[in-house]
């Protein structure tokens, strides 16, 4: 309730629940007629029908008609300690946001008390646990199978996550990062200019990676792909440390036909995958194991030992000593 985006929308709810209730009353009141005394007759309603078939105006039965001025007070109650008036948040200051979180934080503790022996753990050696994997699988199959599928190999538009190909990095780190903050790529559509350029531009890739390909087409295109290789390289293999996908293996994330690509060239593509922060870092810990488990993950770089430094006073001889002579 305290979300609206103005007090229009405030003073509007409020009306229209107050509104409510008063034309619940009028219509209640006006059509309450007086209980009928012993022996009296109630009015008799036009037509006839079939004949004999009459209708009489009887009151409202007593039962009926207090039930619902029952209902009529409790809805009053119920606006006045509970939210439905606007931002007005009762009484009772209660709101299902606040039950959500602590529900969620209830639940949250319980599964974080389950995940918490791997948390001190890294991820390949999570990954290569079967109890962690088994409810990392669980977590992708609820959160990740969405988009990915539940075997993870994506499907056209959302990348299969079991091959070795990352447009963002497969390593432990880049993984995590990708869960954690989400990704967005893009790419502008109608840089090649006409249809028939992208036609050429697409078979040029296509030859560039060894599929089937128009030759003639192929060569035409060559010059016109200067307008890709800024961001794919001029060997089409692009550029993994700015996220420029490599376009001359098979990992296409929209179709690797010359249809496909033409239609990529001519209208451009725009995907992202939300970030995943509000899972909490137990469970981004073990998704991201599991993930990296999959087949593709990729080992961090691990940086060469530097050397240590040799003392000056070692590398350089004492006065009067005479150099060791080099075998």
């Amino acid at each position: 309730m305290p979300d609206f985006v103005s007090d229009f929308w405030h003073y509007y709810v409020a009306v229209l629940s107050i509104a409510g209730i008063l034309f619940s009353l009028y219509v209640l009141q006006s059509q309450t007629t007086q209980k009928l005394a012993p022996g009296e007759q109630a009015e008799l309603m036009a037509p006839t029908w079939d004949g004999d078939l009459q209708e009489l105006n009887n009151p409202l039965p007593r039962w009926w008609m207090w039930m619902f001025y029952g209902l009529i007070f409790f809805g009053i109650i119920y606006l006045v300690l509970y939210p439905g008036m606007g931002k007005f948040e009762g009484v009772w200051n209660w709101s299902s946001a606040k039950e959500y979180q602590i529900e969620k934080e209830r639940v949250d503790a319980k599964f974080n008390a389950v995940l918490q022996p791997f948390m001190g753990q890294d991820v390949m050696t999570v990954a290569a646990n079967p109890d962690a994997r088994s409810m990392g699988e669980n977590l992708f199959l609820t959160y990740c199978s969405q988009c990915h599928g539940s075997d993870a190999q994506g499907a056209r538009g959302f990348p299969n996550l079991a091959d070795n190909q990352w447009l963002f990095g497969g390593t432990p780190d880049d993984i995590k990062a990708s869960l954690t903050g989400g990704r967005i790529a893009e790419m502008p559509g109608g840089m090649a200019g006409d249809e028939q350029s992208a036609k050429e531009i697409a078979n040029y890739v296509l030859s560039m990676g060894g599929k089937p390909h128009d030759a003639a087409l192929a060569a035409v295109g060559k010059d016109k792909y200067a307008v890709c290789a800024g961001c794919h390289g001029e060997d089409g293999k692009g550029m993994p440390a700015a996220s420029f996908p490599n376009i001359v293996d098979d990992a296409w994330q929209y179709g690797g036909s010359e249809a496909a690509i033409i239609e990529t060239i001519v209208k451009g593509r725009k995907g992202g995958m939300p970030a995943q922060a509000h899972l909490g870092e137990a469970k981004i810990h073990l998704l991201t194991a599991y993930v990296w488990g999959l087949g593709g993950g990729q080992k961090p770089v691990v940086d060469a030992p530097v050397a240590e430094a040799m003392p000056a006073d070692a590398a350089t001889p004492a006065d009067g000593a005479a150099p060791a002579a080099a075998n």
